[in-house]
């Protein structure tokens, strides 16, 4: 008999199919965006992590025909057909990549969506350790492309190194939420920070001084 875990696994796995998302993953975005109001029309977003694309396909569906949805990954993605959605492949850490990424915008982003994983080896504390430090390299690259009092989301898996990231995500928005997602399995340790109000940095300007995006 199978076990609650895999009857779940396989409805939302089905679930996604039948509604023509490319990955399970993206029931738990549009989960996340419409239980938050994350991602509106117009919003300009950047996915990091994009690969295979589920998530671009609840992103476009969210910001609609006037916003962007720019996507990033190592791996190549298989287009979207809209003009608006927008692939990059490349290593977020690498500059030159956020370089493209601004010039494809134009302006600084609404959102920052992060699905970034490591390959995971099954060794819990390591993939841990790994899933930490790509959720800091997002973090970083947020603090590069959002507008100050813009939204993020970032995948994070539950372990000792959470507590430390989770207060330095804390000093950089106002409001931090810990969230699990029904479409993610009740053993798997990922959760996600939804995160509200981005403070910016330093040399970014507040909202309404000219030159601000």
């Amino acid at each position: 008999m199978p076990t609650k875990h895999q009857v779940l696994g396989d409805f939302y796995y089905k679930e996604a199919r039948r509604e023509g998302f490319r990955s399970r993953s993206a029931l738990k975005l549009r989960e996340i965006a419409v239980h938050y109001g994350l991602i509106r029309r117009g919003d300009y977003v950047a996915d990091l992590g994009a690969a295979p694309g589920g998530w671009l396909q609840v992103e476009r569906d969210l910001v609609g025909d006037q916003g962007l949805v720019v996507g990033i990954d190592l791996s190549f993605i298989r287009p979207l057909p809209y003009e608006n959605v927008r692939l990059i492949k490349g290593d977020i850490s690498d500059p030159t990549v956020l370089e493209e990424l601004q010039k494809i915008s134009g302006r600084q982003m609404d959102v920052v969506a992060s699905d970034l994983a490591p390959k995971f080896s099954g060794i819990h504390d390591l993939d841990h350790a790994k899933q930490i430090g790509l959720a800091r390299v997002a973090l970083a690259s947020a603090s590069k492309i959002l507008r100050r009092g813009g939204s993020m989301v970032i995948k994070v898996l539950m372990g000792s190194e959470f507590n430390a990231f989770l207060k330095d995500v804390e000093m950089s928005f106002a409001h931090v939420k810990v969230f699990k997602p029904k479409a993610s399995r009740e053993s798997s340790s990922e959760i996600y920070l939804i995160c509200r109000g981005f403070r910016g940095s330093p040399n970014q300007p507040h909202p309404g001084v000219a030159g601000s995006a």
